[in-house]
């Protein structure tokens, strides 16, 4: 059965809205931070498992944007090509090849999702979609790297939860940079 894998770049306190922050500035102009190799080989091995997304609006608006233009690999080509499902209670705006409208209650969203054939179905960016689907217990798996700095302003991944979630470490791995690979199983 298909998988739910959130995927997250954040802090070692777990904020969440400006990557730039808490990862090496990159080199590259059109990159506002660099990977070390063994954090670009993690997000490999996420996006390699999965042949569709869910998006909240707000990511959908901001990366139909940008996505096209870059050419950051392996994500771009990801990104730009893999089956993307926008949670969205309005019509989407502009275009953004296999890209749909979804909406509805997000238990109902994810058991469609979940019933189609296909592999895991990531969750990009999206922080406030995928709090929800973590508060609602609809996370199989999460995929977090962390970079090593606090204090960073901005949400917190974990933020809001009205009640624990326990999670099982499956992976961990510490990178040359200092990153931290992290692999989580949500149990049932």
């Amino acid at each position: 059965m298909r998988k739910i894998v959130g995927y997250t770049l954040m802090s070692l306190d777990g904020a969440v809205d400006h990557p730039g922050q808490y990862f090496a500035p990159s080199d590259d102009p059109d990159e506002p931070f660099a990977f070390d190799e063994e954090s670009e080989a993690f997000e490999e091995s996420v996006i390699a498992t999965q042949d569709a997304v869910l998006l909240g609006r707000g990511m959908y608006d901001e990366w139909r944007g940008f996505w096209p233009q870059v050419a950051d690999q392996p994500f771009a080509t990801f990104i730009n090509t893999v089956r993307k499902h926008v949670v969205t209670s309005r019509p989407l705006e502009g275009d953004w090849a296999n890209t749909v409208a979804v909406s509805g209650p997000l238990d109902r969203i994810v058991a469609g999702l979940k019933a189609e054939p296909g592999r895991d179905i990531g969750v990009h960016g999206s922080i406030q979609l995928l709090q929800s689907l973590v508060g609602a217990g609809l996370v199989d798996e999460l995929r977090i790297v962390a970079g090593p700095v606090v204090g960073a302003p901005g949400r917190r991944l974990f933020e809001g939860l009205s009640r624990p979630h326990r999670l099982r470490l499956t992976g961990c791995d510490a990178t040359s940079a200092g990153n931290l690979l992290l692999t989580y199983e949500v149990p049932r």
